[in-house]
């Protein structure tokens, strides 16, 4: 035991006597080394080494990997369901990871994002990427708060593991204040500025529930996670805003899922959960752990995957602005809550009354934010529908709106692919192009051969131009009402 404390003394006596040049360039010395985790630099790598060997091997993360959620308790506890989420990055080619802890001691409003100089554990020292931390400042406006970073244990708690599974990267620590939407807004907004075209990964520093008795945490947990899958911000933030017992870095999370959308089709795959009775505690008072991969960006086509309350956000767009060009003559101009409504994407907007069509129109390419294209496609299946009179008001009350969101088209050469139920359809010839939606075979009954031979005639080709000559394109959608 005197051994111990002695190295212990000696490793603490090391950072103490930094060079003068390293503490002026803001290197933050660790606090919790020896209480969170082991104070011994070859005991903390062979712990690390243990928890990430412990959590098996995984194949490399799916394109698109935007985000981790991992736990920032101490080691015994927390280690290993964060080891699950680190073993994914293992060597991963990532040069800057963007950390967002949460203060637990200094009450602050906004995000403070830790300037220059770096962070030291056991292991050595970690550099700040300065030129994306300025940049984050400028883009947000948020200032650096040093003693929100202090004596924080929730981004230093994640910085061994980085240095063991990514030893090339460099960080940027943030931690959030305060919780606020606007705050989450900002924060993302600006991740998905700055990250752009970088080899970057954000890692949200975050517990689930605290001090319930384990029945009742990971029965909370369980409906925690369900949101955060989702995709539900809207819930989230005013559980977190109420300062409910569901995350304690639960801002840090909404901002990663904002940020997410911002890059297209987030979806969050749940690596490891477990409590902390697991390492050893008590099941009277829990602390529940979580972590969890959010990706975004689709594979190539793919359908769009939106959120229930995008859904609903979007319906209801399509709705007021078909309400507002028949009763006013008015286009609406809305300010979306979901961030995902601004990806450009393709959609159509089909209008029913009593199970008949009434109008359907859309735009296949996305060249403008989704709830752009929902906004024109509705007003024209309203108004511009060369099949039907515009819609009046005394039948807007008797509409049914469904919108269909679509993948990009892609070009395929052999029509065995085109499954029916799950491709959109388009054959293209010379000047002369027709569309499908995946829905209408379903609509008719019509099989493979049939669909063909009907989105030939809907370009106005002969039926079997499919067979010669045509060009075939499918694509997938997201269809709701």
């Amino acid at each position: 035991m005197r051994d111990t404390k002695l190295r212990a003394w000696a490793w603490a006596l090391g950072l103490l006597l930094l060079p003068p040049a390293a503490e002026g360039q803001g290197v933050r010395k660790p606090v919790w080394a020896g209480q969170f985790y082991d104070a011994r630099p070859e005991q903390l790598s062979r712990q690390l080494d243990d928890m990430l060997g412990g959590a098996g091997s995984r194949a490399a993360p799916a394109p698109g990997l935007a985000a981790l959620i991992v736990p920032h308790a101490g080691y015994v506890y927390s280690g290993p369901v964060a080891a699950h989420a680190y073993s994914l990055i293992q060597g991963a080619e990532i040069e800057t990871v963007v950390i967002v802890g949460v203060a637990h001691r200094h009450g602050f409003q906004g995000a403070s994002i830790y300037p220059s100089g770096g962070y030291a554990t056991p292991l050595g020292m970690v550099a700040i990427d300065t030129s994306t931390a300025s940049a984050l400042a400028d883009a947000t406006g948020f200032r650096f708060v040093a003693a929100a970073h202090r004596e924080e244990h929730s981004i230093e708690v994640q910085i061994p593991f980085i240095q063991k599974v990514l030893p090339q990267a460099k960080i940027v620590p943030v931690l959030m204040g305060l919780p606020a939407r606007d705050t989450m807004r900002r924060l993302a907004d600006a991740l998905a500025e700055v990250l752009a075209g970088k080899k970057a990964l954000v890692i949200v520093s975050s517990d689930m529930s605290h001090y319930l008795s384990q029945r009742e945490a990971n029965a909370r947990d369980a409906e925690t996670i369900a949101l955060l899958q989702e995709l539900d911000t809207d819930l989230l933030i005013r559980k977190i805003t109420a300062h409910e017992n569901i995350m304690c870095g639960g801002a840090g999370a909404v901002t990663a899922l904002y940020y997410a959308q911002h890059l297209g089709c987030p979806r969050v795959e749940i690596l490891k959960y477990a409590d902390s009775s697991a390492g050893g505690g008590g099941k009277e008072r829990v602390v529940g752990y979580l972590s969890a991969a959010i990706y975004a960006g689709n594979e190539p086509g793919e359908a769009a995957a939106l959120s229930p309350p995008e859904r609903q956000e979007l319906l209801h767009i399509a709705r007021t602005a078909v309400e507002m060009i028949v009763r006013d003559n008015r286009v609406l101009n809305p300010q979306p809550t979901n961030p995902g409504l601004h990806t450009p994407s393709g959609a159509f907007v089909t209008l029913k009354k009593q199970g008949r069509l009434r109008g359907c129109i859309g735009f296949v390419e996305p060249v403008a934010p989704l709830y752009k294209t929902v906004i024109l496609a509705a007003i024209y299946a309203a108004t511009r529908d060369k099949r039907f009179q515009p819609v009046v008001s005394s039948e807007l009350e008797s509409l049914e709106v469904e919108i269909s969101v679509l993948s990009p088209p892609r070009k395929i050469s052999d029509p065995d692919q085109v499954e029916v139920g799950k491709h959109g359809l388009i054959i293209s010839q010379g000047d002369r192009k027709g569309l499908l939606l995946p829905q209408v075979p379903v609509e008719n009954g019509w099989n493979r051969l049939t669909y063909l031979q009907q989105a030939c005639l809907k370009a106005g080709l002969p039926q079997d131009a499919w067979r010669s000559g045509a060009e075939i394109f499918v694509f997938e959608a997201q269809v709701f009402q």
